[in-house]
């Protein structure tokens, strides 16, 4: 007899069945949590640049410096900033659309498993001019820009008035 017989055997001796269908679905029930428990889908974007070495911010938040690789949970668009001393700074979007095992119905099968999905983004940045400022064309603009700011609700100018006033009127001091 075999030593896999001989546990099996051994099992059986003292109660144990294990093709009864209430072990069955327990072992059936045991390996899906195992299963279940084991993977998760791991989302990963590396973003480049040229040059290297220009700071990240992905969505407002810096990551760090080119080139680097980040964790993301939501597929959809992603607002990266990159900037660099020397370079203009690029502000664009960068749509991730989601593998189709990601999309619904599938993706509640697909999530358990131990998958990984590996994106990439590269940018280019241009040089920054050393052509000095036009001095009309900054004027002109100096000149919106004080104009929006002064007919805006809120950069409009304080009043000087106190927020509460008194409920009653001050005690008069008495010097002694």
């Amino acid at each position: 007899m075999s030593c896999r017989h001989f546990r099996l055997d051994m099992l059986r001796s003292r109660g144990f069945d294990l093709y009864c269908p209430p072990m069955r679905r327990s072992i059936a029930f045991l390996m899906l949590a195992i299963l279940c428990a084991s993977g998760c889908v791991q989302r990963h974007i590396t973003i480049t640049s040229e040059p290297e070495g220009a700071l990240v911010y992905l969505n407002n938040n810096e990551i760090g410096r080119t080139p680097i690789t980040t964790d993301f949970t939501y597929y959809g668009n992603f607002d990266v900033q990159l900037r660099k001393e020397g370079y203009e700074t690029l502000k664009t979007h960068k749509w991730v659309v989601a593998p189709i095992w990601q999309w619904v119905p599938l993706d509640l099968l697909v999530e358990p498993l131990p998958l990984t999905d590996e994106r990439t983004a590269s940018f280019h940045l241009e040089p920054a001019s050393d052509a000095p400022a036009d001095g009309p064309t900054m004027l002109t603009r100096a000149a919106e820009m004080r104009g929006r700011l002064e007919s805006s609700r809120i950069t409009r100018s304080v009043t000087t008035q106190p927020a509460t006033q008194p409920t009653h009127a001050p005690r008069p001091t008495t010097a002694q």
